[in-house]
């Protein structure tokens, strides 16, 4: 029988396999951040355990930067606190640092790619959900908590037990204005929270092979909120032409190496999976949220839909909204265009593109917050700060932002804020703050408009 893509990587990493227990698996590469490295640098000083592999891990701060005047001390103790502990630990242990200020700096999971840390192949860990970003390179890329970071310092290897392989194909042609972001909300929507429990997941058909690496990162990145340990995306050209010539890729004959390696990744085609779903990408239309977990999403034209259980009236109440309700028209204050999701150059030119030549809403604050330094750098190079800033949006310094109320960026509890980034849970983006998920497109049209609207609409 054949391989999937995740057994051939998963396989190849294997050091050793306990009996009736779980497998021994290396690590490639540890990416790690101010938040969740401190207890597990502490552990190791505790038990006077070396880090085993400095040259495999990566350094950035990413989740309490401000992303307004950098070049200062930061304000808050706490995340001044952080970052120190961060630049402390990695010089001690002689680890790559892309703090604060550096041309490198910016949120884990779109740095790594952008310099060619992330390749196909790879096994990816760091202490942060959306690691699973990484898997649309066709490598294997989860989160993992504390303890299992120090286990990483400790011996470059994790105790796992292997999750069972899922797949989900979309084939067709996406409709006039609907985003990776739509798709993978749409997925979500019709598969629920839970559908990928205990599993590693695998995308494929035409939308995927067709889809940017951009947009196959968002995808990836939102694997973990239909419950998946991560999410993949078999490497193809694409992904080839997109990682050669990065900074860290391999360069020469061990780039054609490499490649070689890569094209023999993806999956078998008499390879049999755990469990499958099938979709039709005529099907899918820009999307929304409208509750307090990722699977709560509509059709952007759709209602809200019945359901008596509890947890369900209770999303509800916390969001303001009713059953049947459809939310064109709902008045919003705050757009959120920025995170791990959608904060790479190709989001912030389709929302460039849209509000060319139009001036946002009087009531709308529309924070826009590159992931990187060096999406910040195209953004200035391509002429996009002069669209946002003609138009009346916010562009920010590069982090995490208002994805999450870890930082100044939050926003105000009870008002609604259209954002692009994976989570809408209560209090994600501030204590009391509702959050609507949605693509950087429809994000702009209602920073434009100062309210939900039908995009299709407009685009048809």
């Amino acid at each position: 029988m054949g391989k999937t893509l995740f057994d051939k990587v998963w396989d190849a990493h294997v050091v050793d396999v306990i009996e009736n227990g779980p497998q021994v698996l290396y690590i490639d590469k540890h990416l790690i951040h101010e938040v969740t490295s401190p207890q597990a640098f502490n552990e190791l000083r505790e038990r006077h355990i070396p880090l085993f592999r400095p040259d495999k891990v990566v350094a950035t701060a990413d989740h309490n930067t401000p992303t307004i005047n950098q070049h200062l001390p930061i304000k808050d103790a706490l995340s001044r606190n952080q970052l120190q502990q961060l630049t402390e630990n990695c010089k001690e242990n002689n680890i790559t640092l892309y703090g604060l200020g550096h041309k490198y700096n910016g949120i884990v999971h779109v740095m790594a790619p952008e310099l060619g840390i992330t390749q196909p192949g790879m096994t990816i860990v760091c202490g942060d959900s959306h690691t699973s970003t990484h898997g649309a390179f066709g490598s294997i890329a989860f989160g993992i908590g504390t303890s299992q970071v120090a286990q990483v310092f400790a011996s470059q290897c994790l105790l796992l037990k292997k999750p069972k392989s899922l797949r989900v194909t979309v084939n067709g042609t996406l409709k006039n204005g609907v985003l990776s972001k739509d798709v993978i909300l749409y997925i979500i929507s019709k598969i629920g929270t839970n559908a990928g429990t205990g599993y590693f997941c695998e995308y494929a058909g035409d939308v995927f092979e067709n889809m940017s690496m951009e947009g196959r990162m968002t995808v990836c990145n939102m694997s973990i909120e239909m419950g998946a340990r991560g999410g993949m995306i078999a490497p193809d050209q694409m992904t080839i032409d997109y990682v050669s010539g990065r900074e860290f890729a391999p360069k020469g004959k061990d780039l054609e190496n490499k490649i070689a390696y890569w094209k023999t990744l993806p999956t078998d085609d008499d390879a049999v999976f755990d469990k499958e779903y099938h979709f039709d990408a005529a099907d899918i239309a820009p999307m929304v949220t409208y509750g307090t977990n990722p699977g709560m999403g509509i059709k952007i034209s759709g209602h809200i839909p019945n359901d008596d259980s509890d947890s369900f009236k209770k999303s509800l109440k916390y969001m303001g909204f009713s059953q049947g309700e459809s939310l064109i028209n709902k008045p919003i204050n705050y757009v959120f265009i920025g995170s791990c999701t959608n904060s790479r150059i190709e989001d912030f030119r389709v929302v460039a593109e849209y509000i060319k030549g139009k001036q946002k809403a009087i009531n709308v604050n529309a924070l826009i917050v590159p992931g990187s330094q060096q999406v910040a750098q195209q953004i200035q190079e391509e002429g996009l700060s002069t669209i946002f800033e003609n138009s009346g949006f916010e562009l920010r310094q590069p982090g995490c932002s208002a994805c999450l109320a870890m930082n100044d960026d939050k926003i105000p509890q009870g008002e609604y804020c259209v954002s692009t980034s994976n989570r809408n849970f209560e209090g994600r983006q501030g204590q009391g703050a509702r959050t609507i998920l949605a693509s950087p497109l429809v994000a702009a049209a209602t920073a434009i408009e100062g309210k939900i609207i039908d995009i299709t609409k407009q685009l048809n």
